[in-house]
């Protein structure tokens, strides 16, 4: 049996519960900073002209429309249908495959590449939910809840707070173990899937890389006397893969990439996570795809390992699209013949590709071109390293 300790308390990080969701939403209804947040995004003009008014309009209309909600799966729900609605919208096609090599007896930790701030969680989270399994727990880094009330929205979502702010060596530590000890026990115990990103933040360059370190925290918990591969597979770990066409948020991207470069620092403004969030579930993504691959069985002797299988699945199971065949050939001039695609749709894919480069400078054209090419780059080079 897996050891869990008892002297942890979960209730800063872990997600809400069912008595606490009326709770949490009557204070939401009254925070303005929330209410400002709100109106920003969806009456802009008329919060520039009276904050005042603004904040009190979207108070009455959020109070008349969360009433009906008092349960994590009603809220759920309700995530849900938006979702579909929206992706009916924004994408031409969304796809999955995987999904049904899933025991419905186990309860799974999906290590996904990371792309969207929400989008990858939720869409990966319908696929499951419509083939009838129960929506996951997921990881969301502190970075993104600046906000108290960024905390409760992603907390009645049941995500879970990876702290990465601490400076402090032994008090990281302590944290890293004791998030550890709570994804073992939502899977082992609670009986809870769980979802957490292969890396730390978005893969904004396109290049999709297993953090070790990630691998080495999920077994800080867990009995001692058990070696690492035995840890590793009462976790159930299934390597996932989710791919865009387009990204919407791929021009802010290129601009922050080009920023580091040429000073080393790039600053977000107060609502660029929440501007972000927006514009990827609004804007145009094109073909969706996710993959669920095979769970790691393997007795994996160390997280370097482990890292290599998840990579090789993340990476072969990852679809290319015309929008990276078309960037990587820009690029190389030559497009491998195994990963040709309909000549008309690399046409349409290379002039959109040039409507979003004629937006950006010179050094940020080089930037979106490499993250849309640098995924055909990785399988490439993985290829390469096969047949070795």
């Amino acid at each position: 049996m897996t050891s869990i300790r008892a002297d942890f308390d979960f209730d800063d990080i872990r997600p809400y519960q069912d008595e606490e969701v009326d709770g949490v939403l009557s204070e939401l209804v009254e925070d303005p900073e929330f209410l400002g947040a709100v109106a920003t995004l969806r009456l802009p003009r008329l919060f520039r002209l009276s904050k005042t008014l603004t904040r009190s309009l979207v108070r009455r209309k959020l109070k008349q429309k969360l009433n009906q909600y008092h349960s994590i799966s009603q809220l759920q729900h309700a995530v849900e249908k938006y979702m579909s609605h929206c992706l009916k919208d924004t994408a031409a096609t969304v796809s999955c495959d995987g999904v049904e090599n899933l025991d419905p007896a186990k309860n799974y930790l999906f290590l996904c590449n990371h792309r969207d701030i929400v989008l990858d969680a939720a869409i990966c989270n319908v696929f499951l939910h419509r083939a009838g399994y129960d929506t996951f727990r997921i990881a969301i880094g502190d970075n993104l809840l600046k906000k108290p009330y960024s905390s409760d929205l992603m907390r009645l979502n049941k995500s879970f707070i990876v702290k990465r702010g601490i400076e402090n060596l032994r008090e990281k530590l302590k944290e890293l173990i004791k998030l550890s000890a709570y994804i073992r026990l939502s899977i082992n115990k609670d009986k809870q899937s769980v979802w957490i990103a292969h890396r730390e933040g978005r893969s904004k360059d396109g290049l999709d890389k297993t953090d070790t370190a990630l691998l080495k925290m999920l077994n800080l918990s867990g009995d001692k006397e058990l070696s690492f591969a035995e840890k590793s597979q009462q976790l159930h770990i299934v390597p996932t893969a989710i791919s865009y066409e387009w990204d919407p948020c791929d021009l802010n991207k290129a601009e922050e990439l080009a920023a580091l470069v040429k000073h080393g620092n790039y600053e977000k403004s107060e609502l660029e996570d929440i501007n972000s969030i927006a514009t990827s579930i609004q804007g145009w993504k094109g073909d969706i795809h996710v993959s669920f691959g095979e769970e790691l069985t393997e007795s994996f002797e160390s997280a370097e390992e482990m890292a290599e299988e998840v990579d090789r699945q993340i990476l072969g199971m990852y679809r290319l699209h015309p929008s990276n065949l078309a960037a990587y050939r820009r690029l190389e001039s030559n497009i491998p013949r195994d990963l040709l695609v309909d000549e008309q749709r690399l046409i349409e894919a290379d002039v959109e590709l040039q409507r979003r480069l004629d937006q950006l400078g010179e050094d940020e054209q080089v930037v979106l071109l490499n993250t849309y090419a640098n995924s055909v780059r990785s399988l490439l080079k993985m290829q390469a390293s096969a047949s070795i």
